[in-house]
């Protein structure tokens, strides 16, 4: 099982062309696994999968893939809003050698409960390849219920579920229903201290992309059952969870990354640079946790 702090890594990309910049995605990935990032979810949604090509998408988890070597698992993104489309892209990510897929929730046509059971069933039975669910009813207008999450638990190659409600009510559902195997993974940086003192196994983070070795501390000490630690570390990075959430994700946390140096403040239209009057917030979050 996969556990601890996972970064949702950003796709780093040149301001004047768009074309992804591979020399800063390979710093970053050099970045996280010395700061004790445990796991890399490659091109998610705050890796700007919407706006890349498919072959781009291949790309960039062949390199991620690539670039780590085994050092830390990779779990790539590999959701759509169509089955069809999501099995092939689970497909290339078990041939580029991902340790496993996330697979958000089908967006836009909001299957029901039994459209979700049917399309992660295919999914698991036409690629080997171990699964995550993902359900972040906020960006996808789908809301994966905790008995449908129950129900396809039960499929061998569906390891574990990304929880980005916030509800820790769910995740106490989820716990106490789903075998001890199946992994439950923080979607919401803000509750995901919480879901791990409940016996909860990581969080999959946006925070994780500013702050790598406070989460990663964060996170270990949750895992272990440490509150007072966990909660000392969460306290530095509570401004971060919010402010990087003022703006639509990855808006606010590229530029954190490029007020860090790390990389080019760069999107893909429809997404545009945070706002103005925003980046004072951010830097001070920064300060807070002590990464400026």
């Amino acid at each position: 099982m996969i556990t601890g702090s996972i970064v949702a890594l950003v796709t780093p990309m040149h301001r004047d062309s768009g074309a992804v910049d591979w020399i800063s995605l390979s710093s970053l990935i050099e970045w996280h696994i010395v700061e004790g990032t445990a796991a890399i979810v490659a091109v998610g949604t705050t890796g700007e999968s919407a706006t890349l090509s498919v072959q781009e998408h291949a790309s960039v988890i062949e390199f991620i893939v690539s670039k780590v070597d085994k050092r830390i698992p990779v779990i790539a993104g590999t959701g759509a809003n169509s089955t069809a489309e999501a099995i092939e892209l689970t497909s290339m990510a078990m041939s580029a050698g991902a340790d496993a897929s996330l697979l958000v929730t089908p967006y836009y046509n909001k299957p029901t409960q039994a459209g979700l059971v049917n399309h992660y069933t295919t999914i698991a039975k036409s690629v080997s390849l171990a699964q995550i669910l993902y359900n972040v009813p906020s960006r996808t207008a789908c809301d994966m219920l905790p008995e449908t999450i129950i129900e396809l638990s039960k499929l061998d190659n569906i390891i574990g579920v990304k929880e980005a409600t916030g509800d820790l009510s769910r995740v106490k559902l989820l716990l106490s229903s789903c075998d001890d195997d199946f992994a439950i993974y923080s979607g919401d940086d803000a509750t995901a201290r919480e879901l791990m003192l409940m016996g909860g196994h990581g969080d999959i983070s946006v925070t994780a992309n500013v702050a790598p070795n406070l989460m990663a501390q964060m996170c270990n000490a949750a895992i272990r059952g440490d509150s007072g630690r966990a909660s000392d570390i969460d306290g530095l990075l509570k401004d971060l969870h919010s402010s990087l959430f003022l703006e639509a994700n990855p808006i606010p946390v590229k530029w954190a990354l490029n007020r860090l140096g790390k990389i080019e403040n760069a999107l893909r239209l429809p997404m545009t640079e945070l706002s103005l009057h925003l980046r004072k917030d951010v830097e001070i979050a920064l300060k807070v946790a002590g990464i400026i």
